[in-house]
């Protein structure tokens, strides 16, 4: 009878851990879940940042190249109307 009742009481104890860890399971599913959002959201606002200041300086360096094409080509120009004046 002291087996049975044991027994009984164990297989309860285990029957309302089992239920106990899954909800912590399930709990820390969530977090982690939680956490790896919030990381990626962090992620991707830093290269958003990144980028675009990467795509302003771009933006600098072909208007500087633009500007340096445009002056050398009026220079050549004028090299070239004076030498066709000669």
């Amino acid at each position: 009878m002291k087996k049975i009742v044991l027994s009984l009481i164990l297989a309860a104890l285990f029957v309302a851990c089992k239920e106990e860890t899954k909800d912590k399971i399930g709990e820390a599913t969530q977090a982690v879940g939680d956490e790896m959002k919030g990381a990626v959201d962090s992620a991707a606002t830093k290269v958003e940042a990144k980028f675009d200041t990467l795509a302003e300086r771009a933006d600098k360096r072909m208007d500087s190249v633009k500007l340096k094409s445009a002056e050398r080509l009026e220079e050549a120009a004028k090299k070239i109307k004076e030498n066709a004046k000669k």
